[in-house]
């Protein structure tokens, strides 16, 4: 099964200079915790969770109106829509994150693979070692 199969293709996505305040409103319209960032060109250089904005922006006292490029996840996880459904699982077990950016071949967002995705499509077992990879957390890198 690929990628393209089993992704949500409506992807929300924020910039870089949009304020924090923005994306959590949108957050809680779309009733996502994850959002992809772009640059001004639509490519994607970073992703933005609600553990981002909990950690990185309310426990250090910053302000709503701070952009998101100064709280983001830099370090993009990402495949191409065309890859296996064991490519992003593997993305996912390695880089301990629930979610992985499906983008095409220049950098725009067509799609986002969730664990539910693979939840809902992939063996049991193979589930819920992705899930156990997942959840054993390394300190995130910025």
């Amino acid at each position: 099964m690929r990628c393209d199969e089993v992704m949500s293709r409506e992807v929300q996505s924020v910039r870089q200079r949009d304020t924090v305040l923005a994306a959590a409103k949108l957050m809680r319209h779309a009733n996502v915790g994850f959002l992809p960032v772009s640059d001004d060109d639509g490519r994607v250089v970073g992703a933005l969770t609600d553990r981002d904005i909990v950690v990185r922006l309310a426990a250090d006292g910053r302000d709503w109106h701070t952009p998101i490029g100064d709280i983001m996840t830099t370090e993009l996880v990402s495949c191409r829509p065309h890859d296996g459904l064991e490519i992003a699982e593997q993305l996912m077990r390695a880089h301990h994150t629930a979610r992985v950016v499906c983008v095409d071949d220049d950098g725009r967002a067509r799609g986002v693979v969730s664990l539910s995705d693979v939840a809902r499509n992939d063996d049991p077992i193979v589930v819920a070692e992705t899930l156990g990879e997942i959840v054993t957390r390394e300190p995130s890198p910025r």
